[in-house]
């Protein structure tokens, strides 16, 4: 027989109706401003005041970059589609989208785990917690969870992308994403689809075990402890990652560990648009919003920066 491969595909994006393109289309402008603003900014926190050079906060500013990174591979292009009559892209440009949203994916949730140890040798390990969580053994963990973060990329990349695709090049979805092109392949699939069930499965429900575990002896620990002040503090420096992490996996397992359907259905589309857009957003915010420290240096920074404004208004 013969086949043409294909070298365009295109989306079937959010919507097709112009009103709810332009109505998303600023909605997602503005979540992808904040995305941009909280992770860059909340990454400038940690790494200029001292008193945030901590394990916890350089995880946190760790998960900055990558959730900024992780975001910045889809966001852009889905907003720009919303714009657009025709959503296209080029094969090896999905090929390119495809790897470094899987390695960033990847890389998240292995920091977020990170995150989870941090938070038990914190806890339960309060004496120790400075011998065991020092700076080259966090900066260690961070390079752990980006080399490991590649290794499924690569391999599901190359799976994918080495197949034939001679038929339809509608993508039913706003990206590059597994279940939605392989769909158009008219090679046997079963191969790439077992890899990617296996590498999904494994991180996903791998980091999450590690994170139940840590979080089993967290609240061990925090039983024990008698006073209730003490209590709420040692629950409350774990309530924000707990929340993120939530987000995350809840979103992921609706998408990736379910009975495929032929269809990417509304539910779909939202779970998709949470843990790709949302989360990365989210995350800065999160944190932010329900962690002391990082309030009290915001307050400083806003405070400061309106006594320069007064100063500069009086001298005029």
């Amino acid at each position: 027989m013969n086949k043409t491969q294909v070298n365009i595909f295109e989306f079937s994006g959010l919507t097709h109706d112009p009103k709810m393109s332009i109505f998303l289309f600023v909605f997602f402008l503005l979540v992808y401003i904040i995305t941009v603003v909280g992770n860059v900014g909340l990454f400038i926190i940690v790494n200029r005041t001292s008193t945030l050079h901590t394990p916890m906060y350089y995880f946190l500013s760790y998960l900055s970059v990558v959730d900024l990174c992780y975001s910045s591979t889809v966001t852009p292009k889905m907003i720009a589609d919303l714009g657009s009559v025709k959503k296209v892209i080029s094969f090896s440009s999905c090929a390119l989208q495809f790897f470094f949203f899987a390695t960033f994916a990847a890389t998240d949730v292995l920091l977020l785990s990170n995150m989870s140890y941090d938070r038990y040798v914190a806890i339960c390990y309060p004496l120790h917690y400075v011998s065991i969580m020092t700076k080259k053994k966090c900066l260690l963990l961070g390079l752990f969870a980006f080399a490991f973060g590649i290794l499924p990329s690569s391999v599901q990349t190359c799976c994918i992308f080495n197949l034939e695709y001679c038929g339809s090049n509608l993508v039913d979805h706003f990206y590059c994403d597994i279940p939605s092109v392989l769909k158009l392949s008219c090679s046997k699939t079963f191969t790439c689809e077992m890899i990617t069930l296996f590498f999904v499965g494994s991180y996903s429900v791998g980091s999450l075990a590690a994170i139940l575990v840590s979080y089993i002896y967290i609240l061990v620990a925090i039983l024990h402890i008698k006073s209730r002040k003490g209590r709420e503090k040692a629950f409350s420096t774990c309530s924000s990652h707990i929340i993120c992490a939530s987000i995350f996996y809840v979103s992921v397992f609706l998408t990736y560990l379910r009975p495929p359907s032929e269809q990417f259905e509304k539910q779909d589309r939202v779970a998709s648009v949470f843990y790709s857009v949302i989360t990365p957003m989210l995350n800065p915010l999160i944190y932010s919003l329900r962690n002391q420290d990082v309030k009290t240096v915001l307050f400083r920074a806003l405070s400061s920066l309106r006594n320069a404004r007064i100063r500069l208004f009086n001298r005029n």
